[in-house]
């Protein structure tokens, strides 16, 4: 919200000595965002006066059109002698009243001006534009042309307003009040502890049988809706200097005097308005939900196909506008043929929910929505109509229809009950029950009660509920600065959890393994699960969705760590990092079996143990995810040797390093899901309570999903379910034991049918080799060759063994060898090979 404070000092007396920065820290204080103050006319030097163009002549023989004028300044320039001014600009004529600013000037920019020969001529200062004086879009397209009255000689800095202060304020979701000068005023009035002019207070005339005829068939909706006729406009009638400029540095565009006073209105008091060509409206004016099907063309030109939830603006023909979004085009106010004479106005109160979800769901957020999805005054819909009519009787010559009309549904005031310490104990400072009263009563509402107060709210502050909104309106004017600082108490306790300490060990081990840790937002869009390729039944597309998610497109939270990763990744890729090995741990979430409604936990005392049992009911299923993703080279090429690409073995190795920080044992056996290549897949298997869970999957992911998500070719990934790994593990790893005795060595190869998977073979190892067995690694796979058979592969082990207690003699190791080579023969089929 932009507000110029010569606009805002109408409605406060603000001290003449106080600055816009001074009025920022004053709207600061009580709790107003007040981003910047922007010096509109900073630099700017006359003389800047108003002329009267006299002779134009056209200069031939050049690349563009020039023009040399004579312009009638009276006694601006010293001796009262038109001055001669070259000029580019084609939107003035012989006769008009232009803005003319004479040498020693200096305008926006530092742009000094002086007399300056060009085209063949001297030029004795410029004609000049809204752009150059720094007034932004006027919708002239041009050089600025001044309405006849205006006098030659005058001042024309003073005239456009051109030199102010505009605070500039970003307005809160809950604060839709501070949408408008009213709101903002009152603000000011209260920083300052100064009386304030409210323009809301206006005499409105009562309602009657003569308005315009309009029928609500949504009162929830459309709890309020006032119509007022004008007849007799002047379609020439311009809209006057100092509207136009207001709106200007308020940030809006002039378009036409019935547009712009509706603007301008709607800014002033904070209620948005519409005002239609009454020739163009067919009967009575309805509003209804749009009915399954029907379209409408917005005054942007855009056709759109109406939702059954929106709200319509309608008569006999069908809909003219979507309600408090946008009007329609067949009802709009066409000044380009300048025949409207006669408008009916519309003011009225919309549902915030429904509007705003009409603007998402049309992609069309516009100055109304943003207001009414806000929430906006419903009292003021009949002053802000009766505004609107007086200025379009003040400015277009027009005459207020008698008849007004009014559709009101019942409502009451909401009263709000609130004990007179609660301030005191949500601030920890003892305000007293005399400030609490002050405070609310300054921000509009009504106060009975001495120990118990009866709070009425304001109609204007929809966002007070309950009394913590009170308490925050005390705290928030008494000054946030003045409340203490006291730092909680936290209870004693044994540092972190094991599971915050799984979590840390993980990242360190993908770190230290050459990962980059990538963290995503936690939203993804239900189209993803086609992309991954996951079955209809799969458990992962049931999804906890948001009531209202920061992006329509991705309104669910996340099942798996994958969609945000592989995002990750193809974002670096085609920035240009194809080498890429990056890591995410967090959340994902599952709905509940039972949807269960959370409670609000109370801010005076500590919950109890039953209120926060109550609350974690209520949330979503959140096990904690590892993922990793993988793509391009994994060891880089160079002098010492040729490198080597990424694989499914990369992704199974990063899962088996998490295993390890977890002290559990990872079986790796061949899977398929989803996401990965059937043939290059591994499930991730552990035992809880004696039996087998699968707790992830790793490998190179299938092509068709390559393909869907625009990955690199043989891209790999890896997840699993890190609680359920820490279930499995039997508690922190420890240290290995050091032996000082030597280690044995032995080295095999068996001959195994090519579907036996290693991991069958080495599990049968380990067990036959027994206690001495220290480690066991797979150092050599040969698939080729005819001395191995069809359908028959090699795989060489090596066993180092190690006694605790004495050194081993060969004996002993061979022993133990041939034990794990027999073994594994009887489970596997396994022969030494020769």
């Amino acid at each position: 919200m932009r507000v110029p404070l010569s606009w805002l000092r109408e409605y406060v007396d603000l001290p003449a000595t106080q600055t816009g920065r001074d009025v920022q820290e004053k709207l600061i204080s009580v709790g107003l965002e007040v981003e910047t103050v922007e010096q509109v006319g900073a630099g700017l030097k006359g003389p800047l006066v108003v002329g009267q163009v006299l002779t134009i002549e056209e200069l031939e023989g050049f690349k563009k059109p020039i023009r040399f004028c004579t312009v009638d300044v009276g006694t601006a320039n010293g001796t009262g002698e038109p001055q001669e001014i070259v000029c580019g600009a084609r939107n003035f004529a012989v006769g008009d009243k232009v803005v003319v600013v004479l040498p020693g000037a200096v305008l926006p920019g530092d742009f000094a001006i002086a007399a300056r020969k060009t085209y063949g001529h001297t030029s004795h200062g410029m004609i000049c534009s809204g752009d150059e004086l720094g007034m932004g879009d006027d919708g002239s397209g041009g050089i600025i042309v001044l309405s006849p009255e205006h006098e030659v000689g005058t001042d024309a800095i003073e005239l456009l307003q051109l030199v102010d202060e505009v605070l500039d304020i970003a307005v809160t979701p809950d604060r839709g009040y501070a949408l408008s000068l009213r709101g903002i005023a009152r603000e000011t009035a209260i920083a300052y502890g100064l009386p304030l002019r409210d323009p809301a207070l206006l005499d409105v005339p009562a309602p009657n049988a003569y308005g315009y005829p309009v029928e609500v068939s949504d009162p929830f909706a459309c709890d309020r809706f006032t119509a007022r006729t004008v007849t007799g406009l002047d379609p020439d009638a311009q809209s006057p200097i100092w509207l136009r400029r207001r709106l200007q540095k308020a940030g809006m565009r002039p378009i036409s005097l019935a547009v712009d006073i509706t603007n301008y209105v709607m800014l002033e008091l904070g209620q948005p308005l519409h005002a239609y060509d009454r020739s163009r409206v067919q009967g009575a004016i309805g509003v209804r939900r749009a009915e399954p099907g029907e379209k409408l063309t917005t005054l942007d030109g855009v056709t759109r196909t109406l939702d059954p939830e929106d709200l319509l603006i309608t008569d006999d023909r069908g809909a003219i506008g979507l309600a408090g979004v946008m009007g329609g085009a067949n009802t709009e106010i066409d000044d380009t043929e300048g025949t409207t004479t006669e408008v009916v106005i519309e003011a009225a109160h919309f549902d915030a929910l429904t509007i705003a979800r009409t603007a998402r769901r049309h992609k069309l957020a516009s100055e109304a929505s943003k207001r009414f999805e806000r929430g906006v005054d419903p009292q003021a819909a009949s002053a802000a109509a009766q505004r609107t009519v007086d200025l379009l009787v003040l400015l277009a010559g027009g005459t207020a229809d008698a008849g007004v009309t009014e559709v009101i549904a019942p409502s009451a005031p909401r009263t709000i009950s609130i004990p007179a310490d609660h301030p005191d104990k949500v601030a920890g400072v003892d305000y007293g029950r005399e400030t609490v009263v002050r405070r609310l009563q300054e921000v509009g509402c009504d106060v009975y009660g001495q120990d118990e107060l009866i709070v009425t709210v304001p109609s204007w502050r929809p966002d007070l509920t309950d009394p913590n909104d009170l308490a925050e309106e005390v705290i928030r004017l008494e000054g946030y600065e003045n409340l203490p600082s006291t730092l909680p108490k936290p209870p004693a306790g044994r540092g972190l959890t094991d599971r915050q300490r799984l979590h840390r060990r993980v990242g360190r081990a993908l770190a230290g393994a050459g990962y980059v840790e990538a963290l995503n937002y936690p939203f993804i869009g239900e189209h993803v699960f086609d992309q991954l390729g996951l079955a209809a039944d799969d458990p992962k597309r049931k999804v906890v969705k948001l009531a209202n998610p920061l992006s329509d497109e991705e309104p669910a939270l996340r099942t798996t760590l994958l969609p945000g990763l592989l995002g990750a990744l193809r974002r670096n890729d085609g920035r240009g990092s194809h080498d890429l090995a990056l890591f995410e741990t967090g959340l994902v979430f599952h709905p509940q079996d039972e949807l269960l409604i959370a409670g609000r936990l109370p801010v005076d005392r500590r919950p109890t143990d039953e209120e926060i049992a109550s609350l974690t009911a209520a949330l979503p299923v959140q096990p904690r995810h590892a993922a990793v993703v993988l793509a391009g080279a994994r060891e880089q090429a160079g002098w010492w040797g040729k490198g080597r690409p990424a694989d499914w073995a990369d992704a199974i190795e990063a899962a088996r390093s998490l295993a390890a920080e977890a002290g559990t044992e990872l079986l790796v056996r061949a899977g398929q899901y989803g996401p990965w290549h059937p043939g290059r897949c591994a499930s991730l298997v552990v035992v809880i309570d004696g039996a087998e869970q699968v707790i992830g999957y790793a490998g190179e992911l299938h092509p068709r999903v390559l393909k869907a998500l625009g990955l690199p070719a043989r891209t790999c990934a890896m997840e699993l379910n890190l609680d359920q790994l820490e279930a499995a593990s039997s508690g922190v790893p420890k240290g290995p034991k050091i032996s000082t005795f030597p280690v044995a060595t032995q080295d095999v190869a068996l001959v195994v049918a090519r579907e036996v998977p290693h991991a069958a073979v080495e599990a049968a190892l380990r067990e036959g080799a027994g206690a001495l067995l220290e480690s066991l690694r797979l150092f050599d796979v040969y698939e080729s060759g005819e001395q191995l058979g069809e359908g028959r592969k090699s795989l060489a082990y090596a066993l180092r063994f190690r006694a605790a207690d004495r050194t081993l003699t060969v004996d002993e190791a061979s022993a133990a060898r041939d034990a794990a080579v027999a073994l594994a023969g009887e489970r596997t089929g396994a022969v030494l090979r020769s």
